[in-house]
């Protein structure tokens, strides 16, 4: 039995809870911003994206790193050196500014259920699309290795 490559099968199934949650968490708030406090779309969807965020989203996230930071310690300790090329870098990276945009999510869910009104549906619609857009930047380093 392999450690590492348990390590990575649980790296990559939390990376794809992650990305799932951060591809449905706006379109929550979205459908939150459709309506008004008090209405029943209004606290389903705040109600549902609480539950995305404290079940997939904040878990997965955590689970990601924890995962990702044994497979380089075990790398290292079996002498290898992936935490001195390149492609490493630019991928750690990448899954830095997810986190960061997770945060930023969490943060834009949090005012759309407090109705501060500083949200704009059209600002989600828009960073909806940015971690799909990191994610094929990662799966490209990860696959490919181009450096």
């Amino acid at each position: 039995m392999d450690l590492y490559n348990w390590l990575k099968a649980g790296h990559v199934v939390f990376v794809i809870a992650l990305m799932a949650g951060l591809l449905v968490y706006p379109r929550y708030k979205i459908h939150q911003l459709s309506s008004q406090p008090g209405e029943a779309l209004f606290e389903t969807m705040k109600k549902s994206s609480g539950q995305l965020r404290m079940i997939i989203l904040n878990p997965s996230l955590v689970l990601v790193w924890l995962f990702g930071l044994a497979m380089v310690y075990v790398d290292w300790q079996r002498g290898g050196r992936l935490y001195l090329e390149g492609w490493f870098h630019a991928k750690l990276l990448l899954v830095l500014i997810i986190s960061g945009l997770h945060g930023y999510f969490i943060g834009l869910g949090k005012k759309v259920d407090r109705v501060t009104g500083t949200v704009q549906a059209k600002t989600l619609r828009m960073m909806n699309e940015v971690p799909f857009l990191l994610m094929i930047g990662v799966v490209i380093l990860v696959i490919v290795k181009p450096f």
